[in-house]
């Protein structure tokens, strides 16, 4: 596909849907609340009149990343992937939330190279200590246990955003008035045009 043809299609699906496509790559530690934020704000976009998708780090690795481990070399190839995906969706002009822990700032600056519109990295902050406390799913109790092996913050490094586009505190604030944050943000910078059409 031309250049020329690529940006007049995705000029029409802008028209169409009334936004323009766009990636909101959520980052943070397991159990910060990164898929709780894209599901919440996923949906009230949705109702607002968005056309709206999302990548979620979980669901990945039980389809496209089955094949993948958690070496750094096989985190390094998830989130190409998911960069890729996450490209592609949003250059066929949908507003794509990512939930992925994606733990190393090299592969998240490489999402956002892939991306050909416009990429905001959202960082879904909160300590080791509240995320452990949290720990909804058992995994930082089975990774203390020595039960699973490179687990992001406890025997993985995870490299924080240190110039993230946006910064949700789930410690400071709740679930509702992060998901208030994040859907402001992306109204902010992802603005809904009245004249959609259907």
């Amino acid at each position: 596909m031309t250049s020329v043809l690529r940006q007049t299609l995705r000029n029409a699906r802008t028209e169409r849907f009334g936004h323009q496509g766009a990636i909101i790559w959520l980052t943070g530690l397991s159990g910060a609340g990164k898929s709780t934020l894209a599901s919440e704000a996923d949906a009230r976009l949705f109702d607002a009149g968005y056309a709206t998708s999302i990548l979620d780090g979980d669901e990945l690795r039980r389809g496209i990343s089955t094949d993948l481990g958690f070496s750094a070399a096989d985190r390094h190839e998830n989130i190409r992937r998911a960069g890729h995906i996450a490209a592609l969706l949003a250059d066929a002009g949908l507003l794509v939330f990512v939930a992925m822990i994606s733990p190393f700032s090299a592969d998240r600056a490489a999402a956002r190279r892939a991306s050909t519109v416009c990429f905001r990295e959202v960082y879904v902050k909160a300590s080791l200590a509240a995320c452990e406390q949290r720990d909804p799913r058992g995994l930082y109790r089975r990774a203390r246990a020595g039960e699973i092996s490179e687990f992001t913050g406890v025997s993985s490094p995870y490299e924080a955003p240190t110039a993230a586009d946006l910064v949700i505190d789930t410690e400071q604030v709740d679930i509702s008035g992060a998901v208030e944050q994040l859907v402001a943000y992306v109204g902010a910078t992802v603005p809904l045009r009245s004249h959609a059409r259907p």
